[in-house]
């Protein structure tokens, strides 16, 4: 006697399962533009390479002969599959299965796949679409009791943003729980017009704070592109799908295996003419430094994180000569390039990040120091600040300074630990100091300048005197500074830096010293 009537049951089941909330609900999430939480699963992987694992888990109605006459499957879906060949976990919300609210859940399903990704050392997508937490109150009839909260599977949802990468995306509101998965991740994304991400929902803030505001109000995207909560901000779906490809390109699976190297045809000994005349002779005179890092790194390899929050630091992955890097970047457009409480937690963040995966870092430097002013000083910004520069004493991984323009103050020191053998180039237009010499020379002759009959022309005559003093070529006179280069030998320098700190790397591998926080 075969099994063959049980396994057509469990090939009608899973059928069963595959209808995930039903044809009336399917409609209605596709009528708002959103895919299913197959469709997007499909879309992510490689075809063909999703395996499900606990598609019958959910709850089901019996007939009088003991048959499964209905079934609503659990409103999470999870398994493995492979991104451009890369094996992975995908933990994935179903809203049309009330709304991915717990009370359609099997809470194992969840704690499973972080288990999963944890145990097997494979990276985590997880694709959040509801609020993943308590569910209605009107659920507490059914248990006639409440219960005191336990986020279900945290201790490995920390342990795992020290092992392998977590990606997270927003794919439509996420609240509570829900919410805090997405900010509980190494890289997170919203959709334009899709996703809203809050704590506690509009009608939750409308009886608790006294204040009604719509969903996009309290929690779109114009709320979290610059409020650090979220990394990137994408218009479609699709694009979400494609940078978390390219986020999870530039890692390796876990931190017991070295950043994944690419072919490139883009030449080691590439020199861009332009880099000559890029930086201002007028030190007030900003410039672009996203050109700079297209004329450096590997051809169409930047990929930018947190573009808008503590926009005076530009962080993001890239490559050379086909290896993975890490890169922090000052952007003069933005108060200077000078470090804010935002942009300081923003360092903090990345630096931990590629040492948490061992990427090798690159600081393009143009720092004029941490920002002044009150506002700074409520932010607290000194102590922010310092938890910056900490990380970046802290990190192991090899480490590359490119001064560009300004090094001045706490900060500017700050941005590589000037103790230890940490490489560093200047460019000619190197200047550096405790504090720029403009304001300094305000102080130091002030009551010169204010005894003065003409303290314009005393101003200029200091000024003068002292930009000869400045000359970086001063500063490698007494080994302060170890080399200036031609700024177009920068790229053919760092891709023979990028050689030998990756045979330095083998060396790090393995859990982080201070596992990362999110």
């Amino acid at each position: 006697m075969s099994w063959q009537p049980e396994v057509d049951e469990l090939k009608r089941l899973e059928g069963l399962a595959r209808k995930m909330g039903g044809e009336e609900n399917v409609a209605k999430h596709h009528s708002r533009g959103k895919y299913t939480v197959r469709e997007r699963i499909d879309k992510l992987l490689d075809g063909g390479t999703f395996h499900e694992t606990g598609a019958l888990a959910g709850k089901a109605s019996y007939d009088e002969d003991g048959k499964v006459k209905d079934f609503r499957p659990a409103n999470f879906i999870l398994g493995t599959g492979r991104i451009r060949g890369r094996k992975v976990v995908v933990g994935a919300d179903d809203f049309t299965v009330r709304g991915g609210a717990s009370d359609g859940s099997i809470r194992g399903k969840q704690a499973y796949s972080e288990l999963m990704a944890h145990e097997l050392q494979l990276p985590v997508v997880r694709l959040v679409d509801g609020t993943g937490g308590g569910g209605s109150v009107k659920s507490l009839n059914d248990t006639s009791a409440t219960y005191v909260p336990v986020n279900p599977a945290w201790d490995h949802v920390v342990k795992n943003m020290g092992r392998v990468p977590v990606v997270a995306a927003a794919m439509g509101s996420v609240a509570g729980l829900g919410a805090a998965r997405v900010a509980a991740s190494h890289f997170s994304i919203m959709i334009e017009e899709t996703s809203q991400m809050f704590v506690a929902g509009p009608q939750v803030v409308k009886y608790g704070r006294g204040y009604e505001l719509t969903k996009e109000e309290l929690g779109g995207v114009q709320v979290h592109r610059s409020s650090g909560a979220i990394d990137n901000i994408v218009r479609t779906e699709e694009e979400a799908f494609e940078q978390i490809k390219m986020f999870l390109s530039y890692l390796p699976s876990n931190v017991w295996e070295l950043p994944p190297y690419q072919e490139t045809q883009d030449r080691t000994d590439r020199k861009e003419e332009d880099l000559l005349s890029i930086i201002p002779r007028n030190r007030r005179r900003p410039y672009k430094i996203r050109n700079i890092l297209e004329k450096v790194l590997d051809q169409n390899s930047v990929f930018e994180m947190g573009k808008y929050y503590g926009a005076g630091t530009v962080t993001g992955f890239a490559r050379l000569n086909g290896y993975p890097v890490g890169f922090l970047a000052s952007d003069p457009y933005v108060l200077g390039g000078g470090l804010t409480a935002e942009s300081s937690e923003k360092i903090e963040r990345f630096v931990d990040l590629c040492q948490t995966f061992h990427l090798p870092i690159v600081n393009f430097v143009d720092q004029p120091g941490m920002v002044i002013g009150l506002d700074e000083e409520k932010k607290g910004t000194i102590r922010k600040g310092v938890r910056a520069i900490s990380a970046i004493y802290q990190a192991s991984v090899p480490m590359i300074e490119i001064i560009l323009r300004k090094v001045f103050g706490v900060g500017g020191a700050g941005m590589i630990n000037g103790h230890g053998l940490h490489k560093r180039y200047a460019w000619p237009s190197g200047d550096w100091g405790s504090l720029p010499i403009e304001g300094g020379i305000q102080v130091a002759y002030r009551r010169e300048l204010e005894a003065s009959d003409d303290p314009d022309q005393l101003l200029k005559e200091l000024n003068d005197s002292m930009e000869e003093i400045r000359s970086p070529f001063r500063t490698a006179e007494s080994f302060g500074i170890e080399e200036i280069i031609d700024p177009r030998e920068t790229r053919p320098l760092l891709c023979e830096w990028v050689e030998d700190a990756y045979q330095i790397l083998p060396q790090l591998l393995g859990p982080s010293s201070h596992t990362m926080r999110p």
